[in-house]
């Protein structure tokens, strides 16, 4: 389906010349696997070759162009030295070097007596100046081929600049002149070339300044896509809109029962939410509603409240989480409540195999188990309900779009309830969520305290270790955080194995040990113990970092800090403060500290409000990296960049709108146009589900 037109950009990078099945393979992992992927790899930084000095005025360890001619070549006298051909002007001498010489290669290249244009950076050996392996040697009557200022980009091991800055230019110079997609007086007011030539410029830059977010040329592309991005969500909302669903509206009866079992009153945000999610379930058209709380706010308590919705209105409900250990969490939080409702609820997980498997399953296709709770264990083939009216996916950015629909297809168009406790920027709101609306849990559950949260220097460590003890004294139960897992031989950093053996020897055995390498049974048999109080001290990566509940949890002590995204370390922090008693999160940090480091620290002593730190952590990071590891459902942008592109975002986001609202299936000649923009950024999906036209 995807036009003719762009068949070139969407080649493998193997059909551009000097790229073989070795080369694709690095460059697989460096951009991607087709041409249009390196279009999208943006340059880095410059080599500035326009400095032509003769010989003798050629500064040293400066790049420069040498307009010289070739001497003679002295072959070395062992495998190990280097060939090195004298070259000169009028005014003095140099040695060109190579080392691992092909004898035939520098003869052709290189013959003595005819004139050469070579490039590179000037050295001393001694008191002669030589140029180890030039960047660039041509003839003088090709001296156009070579490029005075010339780009630089990101590298991967096994790649050379050269080669990576030729399959660039090769895959550029592929790109075609496409039909415009902007309105014409945007474009205008905003002074943009269009799309082919602007991706030319990106690739040309003539100075530093030429490589800021904010150069005419990087903005064109940025904002082509984030369109592509907003069109392609908000045709995700449409179809949403367009499909039949039906009205789930429950007497309230089984609520009423799930409140009156509940230890506390509702927030008001949380009524709020189910009244919000209430609505929508009530509405013909399906819901696709994003439920956004920052840690211990009460997420899972709205979600089995619209869960009892579904099945007032007999139907089914099931909700999916990332991984076993939130499952299970959510599982015990959940399944005390349904019980005391009058609800039967089922746990299912990878682990689960056999009779007890067989029976759950039978529950669910014959509907006499009204709600389910589960990992991707839940999307398999062979899990059938017999009427889902309310899939709830948890920790959404863990899943993405692909199996957001998936658990959908498991019912008759059902409502969607998604589910995050990373607390998102707006920014990222609008690019990840924009398909969906939106409650905001912004409260904690009453009788929760504040974190006293404080940084110390890893200098202090012993000092830490005597307070943990006297803390396990008087009967807390602690976090221990690490970086790593095991010891590298690349990071000095901590690592939770060697911090374990080491906190048993000074504290004794009740130490426990969770990482995300150990079998899942190993590492919920520590979970469970730490939960029970068989287990002091629990020592972990960023494996405890979403959805672990145990209140009786008071103090965290976090190795390198300054290593953590905010998002991470009030994830992390999340983890204690959840009961009435007062806790304690201590930041071990590596001094000295860098500017960023030391600006997410302070942000982390100030504050515990999530949404903040989140709009802090995008401003400090960018998006790339905001989640603390790249997220499959998060967008990856390759041309904007977030914290610089907002406006940009919001004006994408205004002008879907108004596109789809004038041509919903884009069938006019914009819309043509805009369809070619979608296929250009990779959204076939959605194109797909486009009427023709």
């Amino acid at each position: 389906m995807r036009p003719d037109i762009l068949f070139p950009l969407f080649a493998p990078v193997t059909s551009l010349p000097g790229i073989g099945p070795r080369f694709a393979k690095l460059f697989a992992k460096l951009t991607g696997e087709k041409v249009v992927d390196l279009c999208w790899h943006r340059p880095s930084g410059i080599v500035d070759r326009r400095l032509s000095p003769k010989l003798a005025d050629a500064p040293e360890n400066a790049i420069v162009t040498l307009t010289v001619i070739v001497g003679r070549h002295r072959k070395p006298a062992s495998a190990r030295l280097p060939w090195k051909v004298r070259c000169s002007d009028e005014t003095g001498t140099i040695d060109l070097v190579f080392f691992n010489a092909k004898e035939d290669y520098l003869a052709k290249t290189l013959p003595e007596g005819e004139t050469r244009v070579v490039s590179g950076r000037v050295e001393r050996y001694g008191s002669e100046p030589q140029m180890i392996h030039p960047d660039h040697i041509v003839k003088p009557e090709e001296i156009d081929r070579l490029l005075r200022i010339e780009p630089t980009y990101p590298l991967t091991a096994g790649l050379t600049p050269k080669l990576v800055g030729r399959a660039v230019q090769a895959a550029v110079e592929r790109a075609p002149a496409l039909s415009e997609w902007l309105d014409p007086a945007f474009q205008s007011r905003r002074g943009w070339a269009g799309w082919q030539e602007s991706l030319r410029r990106l690739h040309a830059p003539q100075s530093l300044d030429d490589l800021s977010p904010e150069r005419p040329e990087r903005a064109r592309l940025a904002y082509d896509e984030l369109l592509a991005n907003q069109i392609a969500l908000a045709l995700v909302r449409l179809q949403q809109k367009r499909r039949s669903g039906r009205r789930l509206a429950g007497d309230g009866s089984l609520r009423e029962r799930l409140v009156a079992a509940l230890p506390y009153r509702l927030t008001a945000s949380q009524a709020q939410a189910i009244e919000e999610i209430a609505r929508d379930m009530a509405a013909p058209a399906p819901m696709v509603r994003l439920l956004q709380g920052d840690v211990g706010s009460g997420k899972t308590v709205v979600a089995l409240l619209a869960m009892a919705i579904a099945a007032e209105a007999g139907a089914q409900a099931a909700l999916l989480a990332p991984t076993e250990i939130l499952a299970r969490q959510h599982f015990a939080t959940i399944d005390p409540l349904a019980r005391a409702a009058g609800i039967e609820i089922a746990l299912l997980t990878g682990r689960d195999r056999g009779k007890a498997r067989a029976g759950i399953l039978t529950g669910l296709a014959e509907g006499r188990l009204r709600l389910a709770v589960g990992t991707h264990a839940l999307l398999q083939e062979d899990v059938e309900f017999k009427d889902l009216g309310l899939a709830v996916v948890d920790e959404q950015h863990r899943f993405g779009v692909h199996q957001r629909l998936l658990l959908a297809e498991k019912g008759q168009s059902p409502d969607v309830l998604v589910m995050t406790a990373t607390p998102i920027p707006r920014t990222l709101m609008m690019t990840a969520y924009g398909d969906l609306e939106t409650s905001r849990l912004t409260e904690k559950p009453a009788g929760r305290r504040p974190i006293d949260t404080r940084t110390l220097p890893l200098e202090r460590l012993e000092e830490v270790v005597g307070g943990v003890e006297r803390a396990i004294r008087q009967g807390a139960r602690v976090y221990w955080i690490c970086p790593l897992v095991q010891e590298s031989e690349l990071v000095d950093l901590a690592n939770a194995e060697a911090r374990v053996a080491d906190l048993r020897r000074r504290l004794g055995p009740r130490i426990g040990l969770v990482h995300g390498q150990q079998k899942a049974a190993e590492r919920d048999a520590a979970m469970a113990g730490f939960a029970a109080g068989e287990i002091d001290l629990l020592v972990a990566t960023t494996v405890v970092e979403v959805g672990v509940d145990v209140p009786a949890a008071t103090v965290m002590v976090i190795e390198h800090a300054e290593r953590f995204g905010l998002a991470q370390l009030h994830q992390l922090r999340g983890r204690i403060g959840r009961s009435d008693r007062p806790s304690t999160c201590l930041l071990l940090y590596q001094a000295p500290l860098g500017e960023t480091a030391r600006a997410r620290l302070k942000i982390m002593r100030e504050t515990d409000d999530g949404f903040r730190i989140a709009e802090e952590d995008l401003r400090l990071r960018g998006a790339g990296e905001l989640l603390g590891t790249r997220q499959s459902g998060m967008p990856e942008f390759r041309l904007a960049d977030l914290a610089a592109h907002g406006e940009l975002l919001a004006a994408a986001r205004d002008d879907a709108k108004l596109i789809l609202d004038r041509d919903p299936d884009l069938a006019g000649s914009r819309g043509k146009a805009l369809r070619t923009l979608l296929y250009l950024f990779e959204r076939d999906a959605v194109v797909k589900t486009l009427r023709s036209g």
